[in-house]
């Protein structure tokens, strides 16, 4: 009897040991990463602006984001200018990639009162990440923003639109959007789907909003800002007057 027990006891052991270990399993989108040399020099930017305070609001992502000093610097100078926003889009970057700079900067020594996030486009190509990896990589990314600034709100968009027409891509980021929406609490974390403004009403992208069907012109930056005004307002503890 006693060994019978035994056996029984080691067994559970052995299961429960698989199933912490598969709960602890790892992938690419929520282990922090570094990339390459002019992003060191942007992410070094970016630190030393952070360092110099009166930081209110934070723009997080990637190139769609990066963009706003770009096609969009008209509309950043209208409406996140004012409100001492700082630019950490990154080109290229993934969930990943935002990770690893808000491990190494970025947050250090500021407490803003909203953090704008849109990231996930570049880790669902091809095979690189699932639609249910590309969630947990933004709300790691949440859970990050909550630890470091507590006070801080944050606003996740979903993952823009991609490509001319409806597509399995398309798909896989509405997923993750919806996914990692679950996160949202309406107080602290909040999740806005601004996508069908970029859309016909069939879900077909023009390129007169994004030309290359991925990044938006200044028209595109114009619907975005727009679209978010109202939200952005609130968690600022603003009128919606711009």
């Amino acid at each position: 009897m006693k060994n019978r027990l035994l056996i029984i006891s080691l067994a559970v052991l052995t299961l429960t040991g698989q199933a912490l270990a598969a709960a602890d399993k790892q992938h690419s989108a929520v282990e922090p990463a570094h990339r390459h040399s002019w992003w060191t020099l942007r992410n070094d930017a970016v630190n030393e602006r952070v360092k110099q305070g009166n930081v209110d609001l934070l723009m997080i992502g990637d190139s769609i984001t990066h963009g706003w000093e770009g096609g969009g610097k008209q509309y950043w100078d209208k409406y996140y200018a004012p409100r001492n926003a700082v630019n950490m889009g990154f080109s290229g970057d993934r969930t990943q990639h935002v990770l690893w700079r808000l491990e190494h900067g970025h947050l250090e020594g500021i407490s803003p009162k909203l953090a704008v996030l849109m990231i996930g486009t570049n880790n669902s190509n091809g095979e690189d990440n699932t639609a249910e990896e590309i969630a947990d990589g933004i709300i790691a990314i949440c859970r990050k923003l909550r630890a470091e600034c507590p006070r801080m709100k944050i606003l996740i968009l979903a993952i823009f639109p991609r490509g001319p027409e409806p597509s399995d891509q398309r798909q896989k980021n509405s997923k993750a959007s919806s996914l990692a929406s679950k996160i949202a609490d309406g107080k602290m974390i909040h999740y806005l789907d601004i996508n069908s403004m970029f859309l016909t009403a069939d879900g077909f992208l023009s390129k007169k909003i994004m030309p290359d069907y991925l990044h938006p012109n200044e028209a595109g930056y114009k619907i975005w800002a727009e679209a978010i005004e109202p939200k952005v307002a609130e968690l600022m503890g603003e009128k919606a007057d711009r």
